[in-house]
């Protein structure tokens, strides 16, 4: 593939768009203690069906959980400390509007459940970030099964090779890539690794730095 090929960008979202303060056992933490690690694990392995368009009530599913688990917390403030506390990374937001600006189609793919893709939409205002979402529960599929990228190609109207992948997982990279689909492995916590003592907005600007690099580095200039 010939990197001018590039006319669009696909943005994975945990890790890479948007993250959770503090991460996510610490979220967990003041409603469960020691237990935050394996109740979310657990939390988690429930969570899966719905990736992919599953039928589970997972408040219910939740409230379960924190009983098992010995807190008298309920399932609604638990999983709007953790579930609903998502941030943007705001220099990710920008490369996002930056390449609008230079032309280039911008896009969401990301594995969600429906509950926690509305919060995305609505709170975050991700529909208007992007020109196409792409959540796994509406394909129907889950990263980093090859399909989820060529039905996300589908949904954008571009052939796998003319859109550029962005996520912080190395398998769901290496899975766009068999698809003919270039990837960067690249996470919004790369500029803490770069600048660890720095603060947290000079920590954003060394990683979007590195992202613009990567992006100049297959074509993409903003």
């Amino acid at each position: 593939m010939n990197p001018t090929d590039v006319r669009h960008v696909l943005f994975d979202a945990d890790g890479v768009l948007q993250h959770l303060p503090g991460g996510w056992y610490a979220a967990a933490e003041p409603f469960l203690g020691e237990s935050s690690e394996s109740f979310l694990r657990a939390a988690w392995a429930l969570e899966l069906p719905l990736l992919t368009g599953g039928d589970v009530d997972f408040l219910a599913a939740l409230e379960g959980l924190l009983v098992e688990h010995g807190s008298s917390a309920s399932a609604g403030e638990v999983y709007a400390a953790v579930w609903s506390s998502a941030e943007t990374v705001v220099a990710t937001a920008d490369v996002v509007h930056r390449l609008r600006a230079a032309g280039y189609g911008v896009h969401l793919g990301t594995n969600q459940a429906p509950h926690r893709s509305n919060f995305m939409r609505a709170t975050l205002g991700y529909d208007d970030l992007f020109d196409v979402s792409c959540y796994s529960y509406e394909l129907g599929v889950a990263k980093p099964d090859p399909a989820f990228f060529h039905r996300a190609a589908d949904r954008i109207g571009a052939e796998p090779g003319e859109i550029l992948f962005i996520d912080d997982s190395a398998k769901n990279v290496e899975s766009a890539r068999s698809t003919g689909m270039p990837a960067i492995h690249w996470t919004s916590d790369v500029g803490d690794e770069l600048t660890a003592s720095a603060s947290a907005a000079r920590a954003e600007h060394a990683g979007q730095a590195a992202l613009i690099e990567q992006l100049a580095a297959r074509g993409v200039h903003l």
